[in-house]
């Protein structure tokens, strides 16, 4: 439950959601919340589990103690959710920035490589 944990702690920093707000979210109590970051409770409530699965992507064990890996990570699936309430609004925008980061990837590709 730990590793669970650990991911729902990193997924709500780096969203910038404090513990009282996300445990709001989440229809809990701050102080279950705190205990299942920290992995001192051994139960999650199915209904937390289904809204958790909901919003991550939980990454393999090996990789959690790679905060650099982690942060890019969680940072690319924030530009997704970002990018899919753009579309809404403005599809135009989301294809030129789309269009930006594979360029700027294909240049940074062929002076690295």
């Amino acid at each position: 439950m730990s590793h669970l944990g650990q991911q729902v702690r990193l997924f709500r920093r780096q969203k910038n959601i404090s513990l009282n707000a996300y445990a709001k979210q989440l229809g809990v109590s701050p102080g279950y919340l705190s205990n299942l970051e920290t992995g001192k409770t051994e139960t999650i409530h199915l209904s937390v589990l289904e809204k958790l699965q909901e919003e991550l992507v939980l990454v393999p064990r090996h990789e959690l103690h790679d905060k650099d890996h982690n942060g890019l990570q969680l940072r690319i699936m924030r530009i997704h959710d970002m990018l899919a309430e753009l579309q809404q609004e403005n599809p135009e925008a989301v294809q030129y920035l789309i269009q930006t980061i594979e360029k700027g990837i294909a240049v940074f590709s062929e002076h690295s490589g």
